[in-house]
């Protein structure tokens, strides 16, 4: 149960329920697949990133999982959110958000998403590039608004995570680089520039990193850097890690603030520490319940066992080779002695949601199989592939629960088409 949301509990049939609700009566309401989130889940990460760093200090970084429920839910609880794109800053702003509860992010943000940015009243614009300069300044003789900046600096840290998702080393298309002088010669800039009022710095070292000396580091790397600044923000970014399968561990929110602040004030900083959370907020709130629709079984080879869903609903395991676990929901305690392949249904070999995983020996064609610590780029990521309707999101308390994000239809998949 460890990799399971807060609320779940095995019923007196030995089926799962999250929130008060059965999971085998929410795929029969909603259909598979369904991710199904976990609210008191939600709003206890939540909490709980308010309380560690302070009112205002923790963003939820809205990638990893966004829409406008999850919105209004983090900007309820206390948290500010972090942007990437205009899309996103409209879904936060649709969903009721107040701009000024908004920082903006992204390595390539066209001058459209920057005047939407500027015009709506962000709280803060995140520069990171010199090109990004440029387009402010045109906009600003354009006659719009001085923006509030954060200049994000690459601090030459390694993390310990997938190269992909590794963001603060210096061979990195995120920001302005320590090493070779370009931090101190944007920061120059921007306190130079009419167009703009930088107010802090910012770093970000990657995504799912479970070492809490990799923070401390960088956090050592950026106090020394913004010390002689003396400037009011200093945001250390997010990515802490989160445990996908039995045995892995990583540091609660709560342990990763006090490293941060820990560091913080052992290294003599002034300025006010703010953090981006996002995985670690939603990853386990949510489990993904699919249909088993074929079990084969290749003699001295493998089994492979097939779902309605796949790499169009969590690509991760494709992306980065990410692990997860997968159980029954109708027999949440069944010993799993089996090894197969959990693969999708799109036409491709490399569809696969789980390598190699352990299963019940009961396992059938009609069964209900879920995985859990699905929350974070799970529906971010998915796509169309195949032509494939993506999922509901289901948001489940007290017994209650209530879609919001409808299932796709086949009319969506041609509601762009022009031919």
């Amino acid at each position: 149960m460890g990799l399971l949301p807060d609320t779940a509990a095995v019923l007196p049939d030995g089926s799962l329920s999250i929130g008060g609700c059965s999971v085998v009566e929410l795929a029969a309401q909603y259909g598979t697949p369904v991710f199904v989130y976990d609210e008191a889940h939600l709003r206890a990460r939540c909490r709980e990133a308010v309380e560690a760093f302070g009112p205002g200090r923790a963003v939820y970084a809205t990638k990893a999982f966004l829409c406008g429920a999850m919105a209004r839910l983090a900007h309820e609880e206390g948290m500010m959110l972090d942007v990437a794109s205009g899309g996103e800053l409209y879904v936060a702003l649709r969903a009721g958000v107040p701009a000024d509860a908004l920082a903006f992010h992204g390595n390539n943000k066209s001058v459209a998403e920057l005047r939407m940015a500027i015009t709506e009243g962000v709280r803060h614009i995140i520069v990171d590039s010199f090109d990004e300069l440029d387009r402010l300044e045109a906009l600003h003789a354009q006659g719009l608004p001085v923006p509030k900046v954060l200049a994000r600096i690459t601090p030459g840290v390694h993390a310990h995570t997938h190269e992909f998702i590794a963001t603060g080393q210096d061979d990195s298309k995120f920001g302005f680089n320590l090493g070779n002088g370009d931090a101190h010669r944007a920061v120059d800039r921007m306190r130079r520039s009419p167009a703009v009022h930088l107010v802090g710095v910012h770093c970000h070292i990657g995504s799912n990193v479970f070492e809490a000396s990799n923070f401390a580091k960088a956090a050592e790397v950026m106090a020394s850097f913004a010390g002689p600044l003396d400037l009011p923000e200093l945001v250390l970014g997010g990515g802490l890690g989160v445990a996908y399968v039995e045995g892995e561990e990583a540091p609660s929110i709560t342990q990763w603030g006090n490293v941060l602040l820990d560091a913080c004030q052992a290294l003599g900083v002034r300025s006010a520490v703010s953090v981006e959370p996002g995985r670690s907020i939603v990853a386990a709130a949510a489990v993904t319940v699919y249909e088993v629709g074929t079990v084969k079984h290749i003699p001295g080879l493998r089994t492979y066992v097939s779902v309605d869903g796949g790499m169009s609903d969590n690509p991760r395991p494709v992306l980065y080779g990410s692990g997860y676990e997968a159980f029954l929901p109708r027999d949440v305690g069944a010993a799993r002695p089996c090894r197969a392949r959990l693969v999708g249904k799109h036409c491709e070999s490399g569809d696969v949601l789980i390598f190699d995983a352990a299963l019940p020996a009961d396992v059938r064609v009609g069964d209900l199989l879920a995985t859990p610590v699905t929350g974070a780029y799970g529906h971010s990521m998915a796509s169309n592939y195949n032509k494939l309707t993506r999922p509901p999101v289901v948001f489940v308390s007290d017994g209650a629960h209530r879609p919001v994000v409808r299932r796709e239809t086949y009319e969506d998949l041609v509601r762009c088409d022009l031919g």
